[in-house]
């Protein structure tokens, strides 16, 4: 069928995601789809499943399971301790319930053929069977309800970059190719070919994959798809790239800035809003083919960057990722052309209204992509509801702006470290409105340790610099 992206779009091979989540969580569907994994073990020799979530810092969680435990853990979930993960719960409140979501489920390619593993995502409950606030899936699953109420349905197609290196105790790069380059034999390119066929027998659809600008560098596009689902995927495509390279004895990293001197990785992320089958973000009569709405939706995400930047940056080594120089957005700006800006609107095609869609660059891969699609959501749609008017973009290029003509045509910048986005999330009312007071105040208290914790650290640069002159 035609993605409304102006895409081909595959049929999931492995998974009943897709179609899982477009039908929601109606009983008598989850019972289908409980059947359904049922007869798939059965039939696959599958022996193991592997029960998956995330905390709040997007950290792959895994529980494994037999079949034969199977039928009970769709009924009732699997028990772990919740205190014992990143976020999650108090002493007190620390027995919670993994539920499975049978819509998820998949084999998994790189294990054996033989007694094979399965894997399904779950939704984090408390005893007494409500969802568990903390739970960075309920956390998006809450949000995109919220736009289900206003009538939309939430698209959205990150492009995650990633490096390869010789090992995981240094940057030895694999390759000395440039953006989009073509590196015969090389082998960081079987590795990418090798991964792309992964993602698609899970059912994974990718869209395009290439060399990015740095050495090492590269890029696999997953098409797009309905937010929670991505989000899924996303998880899973990190640990594909890190399984395929492991199995070629090289190290995958998403660490955002890894080379000093070179172009660190992001998570650009393309979204838009669907009403039925029509893109909300497309009117023909626009100069940037955006509707109004699309324009209030920039606007929520300007106005809201800073608040929600920690969310998409955070950790440390994310603001050395965000400085002026690497193609990497500073600056709350939109352009069309431009790539230095915050938000970007990829060109219209004629004949490919569905296509329309802005791109926002501040997140890296190392995020944890429910919250980040949340918060995105949340601040596109509070510009919707209350109608934030949507500055002019700048097509020029901001990096070569002075501060005074910057500051004349109103145009802020994000933070630039951790600190300053701690400071900027604290008092974001977005954020509790989103997020929740449980996974806010379990961030804040994650992230406020690291900043201190980095602050007492002596570096080597500090040594190498001042030991001989002070």
């Amino acid at each position: 069928m035609t993605g409304r992206w102006g895409r081909v779009s595959n049929p999931p091979l492995r998974t009943l995601a897709a179609e899982g989540h477009r039908r929601g969580n109606d009983m008598n569907d989850r019972n289908e789809s409980m059947d359904y994994v049922l007869q798939m073990a059965r039939e696959h020799d599958v022996r193991f499943i592997r029960l998956w979530f995330t905390d709040i810092l997007g950290s792959l969680k895994s529980v494994a399971i037999t079949v034969a435990e199977l039928p009970e853990a769709l009924e009732e979930g699997v028990g772990f301790d919740g205190s014992s993960i990143e976020g999650f719960a108090r002493i007190d409140e620390s027995d919670m319930m993994a539920m499975p979501d049978p819509a998820t489920f998949a084999i998994l390619p790189w294990r054996p053929a033989e007694n094979r593993v399965a894997r399904m995502f779950c939704d984090i409950l408390m005893p007494d069977g409500s969802p568990f606030a903390g739970d960075p899936r309920y956390v998006l699953r809450r949000n995109l309800q919220r736009a289900t109420d206003l009538g939309y349905t939430f698209y959205v197609g990150p492009e995650l970059e990633y490096f390869y290196f010789a090992g995981s105790d240094g940057t030895q790069v694999l390759d000395t190719g440039g953006y989009f380059d073509l590196t015969p034999l090389d082998a960081a390119t079987d590795l990418r070919r090798e991964t792309v066929l992964t993602l698609e027998e899970l059912g994974i659809p990718v869209e395009a994959s290439h060399h990015e600008v740095a050495p090492s560098q590269h890029e696999i596009d997953l098409r797009y798809t309905d937010a929670l689902t991505m989000a899924d995927n996303t998880m899973t495509y990190r640990l594909v790239v890190k399984e395929v390279a492991i199995k070629n004895g090289v190290y995958a990293t998403f660490m955002p800035k890894p080379l000093a001197d070179e172009n660190g990785s992001g998570m650009h992320v393309h979204q838009s809003l669907f009403k039925g089958e029509r893109n909300a973000f497309f009117d023909p009569a626009d100069p940037y083919h955006l509707s109004a709405l699309a324009r209030s939706y920039v606007a929520g995400l300007l106005r809201h960057a800073k608040e929600i930047t920690l969310l998409g940056s955070q950790w440390i080594n994310s603001y050395k990722r965000l400085v002026p120089g690497f193609e990497a957005p500073v600056y709350l700006s939109w352009a069309r052309r431009n790539r230095s800006d915050l938000i970007r609107v990829p060109e219209y095609k004629p004949g490919k209204e569905n296509a329309t869609r802005i791109e926002y660059r501040a997140a890296d891969p190392a995020c944890n992509p429910y919250l980040v699609f949340a918060v995105m959501l949340a601040a596109g749609l509070e510009g919707i509801e209350k109608e934030y008017p949507c500055p002019e973009p700048v097509e020029e290029n901001v990096f070569e702006m002075t501060e005074e003509e910057r500051k004349a045509r109103g145009i802020d910048h994000l933070p630039g470290s951790l600190g300053e986005a701690i400071e900027a999330a604290e008092g974001s009312e977005l954020l509790r409105r989103c997020l929740g007071d449980h996974l806010v105040d379990s961030l804040l208290l994650n992230k406020k340790i690291e900043w201190s914790n980095f602050r007492r650290q002596v570096t080597d640069y500090e040594l190498k610099r001042y030991l001989p002159i002070l």
